[in-house]
């Protein structure tokens, strides 16, 4: 009697494992798979939000100048299709990391109905011992060889029971770690895969942007806000718009020059005045010696 009272409170001790081990996977499996839903939930988000970016570019773009125009459509080109590959990311977070956790509950189900069947057989054999030790107390032969044999049932079955349950334990702790293994295996795989295919289109995005030509574009715009014929006009306007100094100066320097010029007229005209006199005194005295020849 004291070894099955020794064996049913082993029994019990290792019920008490199992059903440890399967409340702990159901509480921390649950927490996991909310957290990765809410993971997959923020990065469908994540899209959405991308999009409604890409199809502002796409509006801003048709606006401006043509440079800046190309490099911001073929910005919002490759953002675009970044966000084709996190719906991709989206789906498979959803099928190989958030679906199989889901499964879990499934199976925690099965494992407490395991656990159950076998802490029934293992109070229907404690429940014959106790009625064994009262039969035992009052000494009837007859009721003592029954609550045996009752008692020799319900300790087979009970072992039975707690074999086929050890068995259970055994493999969904196997499976277990080959499914956590699988689960954070798949989410690493998709993440890698999606960020770097990340980096290649960012790169791709960045050097768009920086191929944007600046100066070209500011010569664009400022031809829009000046008519074709505005340079000959500016031209124009900034010799009428010399400062006062500058005018007075420039009087001055024609003022100057013109009287330079009347000086050098008057001086011409002296000296073609003088030219005659001397040529009317050779032509007299020329004159004069033709007389005296004469005579």
């Amino acid at each position: 009697m004291m070894l099955l009272g020794r064996g049913l409170d082993a029994r019990d001790n290792q019920t008490r494992q199992m059903q440890d081990a399967v409340s702990n996977v159901e509480k921390h499996f649950g927490e996991l798979c909310q957290i990765f839903a809410g993971y997959v939930r923020k990065t469908a988000r994540l899209r959405d939000k991308a999009d409604l970016l890409v199809n502002e570019i796409y509006a801003y773009a048709a606006t401006e100048t043509p440079n800046l125009k190309v490099g911001l459509k073929n910005f919002a080109d490759e953002f675009s299709r970044l966000q084709d590959y996190r719906q991709a990311e989206v789906d498979r977070l959803e099928a190989k990391v958030v679906e199989p956790l889901k499964c879990y509950g499934t199976i925690v189900k099965l494992k407490r109905d395991d656990l159950k069947a076998t802490l029934t057989a293992k109070n229907r054999e404690a429940k014959q011992l106790s009625q064994l030790e009262k039969t035992r107390q009052r000494n009837p032969s007859d009721l003592h060889i029954i609550a045996e044999n009752e008692l020799q049932r319900a300790t087979l079955d009970a072992t039975r029971t707690t074999r086929h349950l050890e068995e259970t334990i055994d493999n969904f702790e196997k499976q277990k770690i080959r499914d956590i293994k699988n689960i954070f295996s798949e989410f690493i795989t998709i993440e890698m895969l999606f960020h770097g295919k990340a980096l290649e289109i960012y790169t791709a995005a960045y050097q768009n942007i920086q191929n944007i030509d600046e100066n070209e574009d500011l010569e664009v715009f400022r031809s829009s806000l000046y008519p074709p014929d505005y340079q000959s006009r500016l031209d124009i306007v900034r010799a009428n718009s010399k400062s006062p100094l500058q005018r007075t100066g420039s009087s001055k320097s024609s003022l100057r020059t013109a009287q330079i010029s009347r000086r050098m007229l008057r001086r011409d005209e002296e000296e073609d005045e003088e030219e005659d006199d001397d040529d009317e005194e050779e032509d007299e005295e020329d004159e004069f010696d033709a007389t005296k020849e004469v005579r």
